[in-house]
């Protein structure tokens, strides 16, 4: 395949001059994330330098036989370590795409039809959790911790990530003001800046509480490093900048990838050898949920998901009536 001709400063084109118009209405018109906004102007920049490989500078010149080509691009696109896109990761390109062009469409600007693009069906995901045993036996590896304030605060992460559900970057940005413990509940900022109530259990809470009384610090945020308890795994885990300050305060807390590292240190502990992460935790919570009877809406609102198809990918592996009925019926002999 033909590399990629790249614009230059003396060769802007029309069509990128509106992807900056488009990046500009999402910040401030819908005020989407900075994550959002980096991911669609990484997507549209390779659908740029795609369309002027292909002679195609205006918007009024895309159309389906491009984006055919694009696809077909996108499928055999490989990375430095000789891997192709993965379906999702293609389908990712398609929707800022068309995102993109329905903003050109309310803007009357002739161009495609974003209904022209169809996305290919993703094949169904394959989700990991922990069963109730090896949860149970994460928790208690916390023990094998010699630090007294790591042994709790690491047992606290876990128990506050199985009680609410958090995606790890939404644990990382709590803070002990924005918890009611009381109640054992509080507001989260998820995704897309949506807001939702999460709640935590008698043992999340209580985790919590050791934890917070045997903090000296005037760190507002929940989770911190404590980097100064002598030689333990607390090395292993990125220090964190003390530069932060909220009226002379520090409120730098753990990052997600140290999260991550008081997991994987935990599961090796545990005996546990499959790959777990603090998402692994949060599909653990769904597919609790689910199990014990709770509906998939009510699921979908502890979640943060925005569509219920999102949620739906925990139904196939806690569905227990398909259990009962295969148990009840399968392999009875007709009398």
């Amino acid at each position: 395949m033909s590399e990629i001709k790249t614009q230059t400063k003396d060769n802007i084109t029309p069509l990128h001059k509106h992807v900056i118009e488009f990046l500009e209405y999402c910040e401030i018109g819908k005020n989407q994330s900075q994550r959002t906004l980096q991911n669609y102007n990484h997507y549209l920049d390779r659908f740029e330098k795609f369309a002027f490989s292909n002679g195609v500078k205006e918007v009024k010149n895309i159309d389906i036989e491009l984006v055919r080509k694009y696809r077909l691009f996108l499928n055999r696109l490989v990375d430095e370590f000789g891997r192709n896109l993965k379906l999702i990761t293609q389908n990712y390109h398609l929707i800022a795409l068309r995102a993109f062009l329905k903003y050109l469409s309310k803007q009357d600007v002739k161009t495609l039809a974003p209904e022209k693009i169809e996305l290919p069906k993703n094949p169904a995901r394959q989700v990991d959790f922990l069963e109730p045993e090896e949860l149970e036996r994460l928790l208690k590896a916390t023990a094998q911790e010699p630090e007294e304030i790591l042994r709790i605060r690491d047992f606290a992460i876990l128990q506050t990530l199985f009680s609410t559900g958090l995606r790890v970057s939404e644990l990382a940005s709590l803070r002990k003001d924005s918890i009611n413990l009381d109640r054992g509940e509080f507001t989260v900022r998820g995704k897309g800046s949506k807001l939702r109530m999460v709640f935590l259990s008698p043992d999340a809470v209580d985790a919590i509480k050791k934890y917070l009384a045997k903090r000296k610090d005037n760190n507002k945020a929940m989770f911190v490093s404590h980097s100064n308890v002598g030689n333990t795994v607390e090395k292993e885990i990125a220090s964190q900048s003390a530069s932060s300050a909220d009226k002379g305060f520090n409120i730098t807390g753990l990052t997600p990838r140290s999260v991550q590292r008081v997991i994987k240190k935990y599961c090796r502990a545990a005996g546990i050898i499959k790959k777990v992460t603090p998402h692994t935790l949060r599909h653990s919570f769904a597919t609790d949920l689910l199990r014990n009877g709770a509906d998939i809406r009510s699921v979908q609102s502890l979640l943060g998901h925005s569509s219920i198809t999102t949620t739906q990918i925990y139904t196939h592996i806690t569905n227990q009536g398909l259990r009962e009925i295969h148990k009840k019926y399968h392999g009875k002999v007709n009398s």
